[in-house]
């Protein structure tokens, strides 16, 4: 074999080992950024979430994104308003959607799991009937009913959510923009 041969051999060698170990990194990269993903953006409750986001037809994705966001799955989480649990609902909230599903609760209820993701979903449910639009409903789960009524009367919002970065509350406006974004990761990672 000539030199020139031997030296395009040990070339094309080492190319193809190039090639197959930068195959190796990026297909260990995308494990371990799906991983890191499912870490992040965990599915626990999953019999919970499941059994009330097929009973009160919201897609479970959306629960995930909302629990995360509301509690990052704390059961036992109270906000400096006193929304609790998973899903951070108002004892107020909690006990007229109780009501509506004819189940009695005490306080200490709400912030059983199964109890307050029930309640919770139901309650984004009844948003997005209401509403007809996943943005405003988020939107109205943390803002409240009156506020976002207010805005799409005052043309500050459309009932369509197209101009929902209208939101004028800042805290809202970043919610619904995170819910929106997390519900995405959570569709894209588990389906």
């Amino acid at each position: 074999m000539s030199i020139n041969k031997k030296i395009a051999s040990k070339k094309l060698s080492k190319a193809v080992i190039i090639v197959i170990i930068t195959a190796i990194i990026l297909t260990t990269i995308i494990i371990l950024r799906n991983t890191i993903l499912k870490i992040t953006y965990p599915q626990k409750y999953s019999e919970y979430v499941e059994k009330y986001a097929k009973e009160f037809e919201v897609d479970k994705e959306l629960i995930y994104a909302m629990i995360k966001a509301e509690s990052n799955f704390k059961e036992e989480a109270i906000s400096n308003k006193d929304a609790l649990g998973l899903m951070q609902i108002l004892e107020s909230t909690a006990y007229e959607v109780a009501r509506e599903l004819k189940k009695e609760i005490t306080k200490e209820e709400i912030l059983d799991p199964e109890t307050n993701i029930c309640l919770g979903t139901k309650y984004i449910s009844n948003l997005i009937a209401k509403y007809k639009n996943i943005e405003v409903a988020v939107a109205a789960y943390n803002a409240g009913i009156g506020n976002v009524d207010n805005w799409i009367e005052k043309g500050t919002i459309q009932k369509d959510g197209s101009n929902i970065e209208n939101i004028p509350f800042k805290e809202t406006n970043n919610y619904v923009r995170k819910i929106l974004r997390d519900y995405e990761i959570y569709k894209k990672l588990y389906n």
